[in-house]
């Protein structure tokens, strides 16, 4: 067959050999893939590009069972991925997974998310898989930065769509479509005849996605021609900040560190020097801690948890505690702060 070529290709391609990073040459590769227009349009695109980066592709399908065709989809698109050379992995979420979902044994979006990825990460390790890739595009971007705004999300929640991110260790999570929008997948498929398979739940108001999608974003377009695509960038340039300050932030936290032995003996990388840390400045203060819990315990503080423990940190204020997830608990006296895991 004679390979397939044009600008969206181009387009993938210049960016992949400009950030290499992203999708290393021959390596392997999972892809979740729905059906809808998104994932097949990375599908096709993967494909025809395999032959000049090496990699190996297989996929892996999730049916969450809410629409009574999923099985039926869920079979022909399995067939078009063995048409293809493809090798796919089938997984439908079992009602006895209730834990996820809501009253009634309905599967929540938070739930349905947490599945995804835990079956993907478990996946991606019985291949043998490095990267693990989703269809998200830069309109889903753009949809995220509404909804991560409206919830009251830290800065760095507002770029949390990440072009890449660890999704376990030695295993990659990588989004490679976010330079293109729904716009430019449904192009892609009509151009390159691949197939669709639509998911009526797409169109359930229950989902505050599909809100947002199909309420939120028109009236933002109408009122704003490319508020869609000005979003998207937006959220890029949150995440590229991030991803500098960061480097800023582990400079100023050697600075407010207090290594002894009783913190060592608890397993923590040393306390933080609270008046020291609260002489710094609110959004300062902020940015220090978030970045210490969850590097030292991979607990994020919500903003008003956060918000609580700045209030309880200021000068003259007693010693306290503070629980957090997993059992980590943040306890601080006159001179210190420690997180320590019971």
């Amino acid at each position: 067959m004679t390979p397939r070529w044009s600008p969206f290709h181009l387009r993938l391609h210049r960016l992949l050999l400009h950030r290499p990073q992203l999708l290393p040459q021959a390596a392997p590769l999972l892809l979740a893939v729905s059906g809808g227009q998104d994932s097949i349009a990375m599908t096709g695109l993967l494909l025809d590009l395999r032959r000049l980066h090496g990699w190996s592709l297989q996929l892996w399908h999730g049916d969450h069972g809410w629409r009574p065709e999923s099985g039926e989809q869920a079979r022909e698109l399995a067939a078009w991925a063995e048409d293809q050379g493809l090798t796919i992995s089938v997984e439908r979420w079992a009602r006895n997974e209730a834990h996820l979902g809501m009253p009634g044994g309905a599967m929540s979006e938070a739930g349905a998310r947490e599945w995804r990825y835990g079956c993907l990460e478990r996946e991606a390790r019985r291949v043998g898989a490095t990267h693990v890739l989703t269809g998200h595009t830069a309109s889903d971007r753009a949809e995220t930065l509404l909804l991560h705004l409206a919830r009251g999300s830290h800065r760095r929640g507002l770029g949390s769509l990440q072009s890449q991110r660890e999704l376990a260790p030695g295993v990659t999570l990588v989004r490679p479509l976010l330079s293109f929008s729904r716009a430019d997948t449904a192009a892609i498929c009509s151009e390159l005849d691949l197939p669709i398979w639509e998911d009526s739940s797409n169109s359930d108001p229950r989902f505050s996605r599909n809100r947002v999608r199909q309420e939120v974003m028109p009236v933002l377009e109408s009122l704003h021609p490319g508020a869609s695509r000005r979003l998207a960038a937006t959220a890029e340039r949150l995440e590229e900040e991030s991803d500098t300050e960061v480097e800023l932030i582990e400079l100023a936290l050697q600075g407010l560190v207090v290594a002894d032995q009783a913190t060592a003996s608890h397993g923590t990388s040393g306390a933080l020097n609270r008046p020291s840390l609260v002489a710094q400045s609110p959004a300062n203060q902020r940015r220090l801690l978030q970045h210490w819990c969850r590097t030292r315990s991979g607990q994020t503080l919500a903003a008003r948890q956060l918000e609580l423990l700045l209030q309880r940190l200021a000068e003259r204020q007693p010693p306290g505690a503070m629980h957090l997830a997993a059992g980590w608990q943040l306890h601080w006296d006159r001179s210190t702060l420690q997180l320590e895991q019971r």
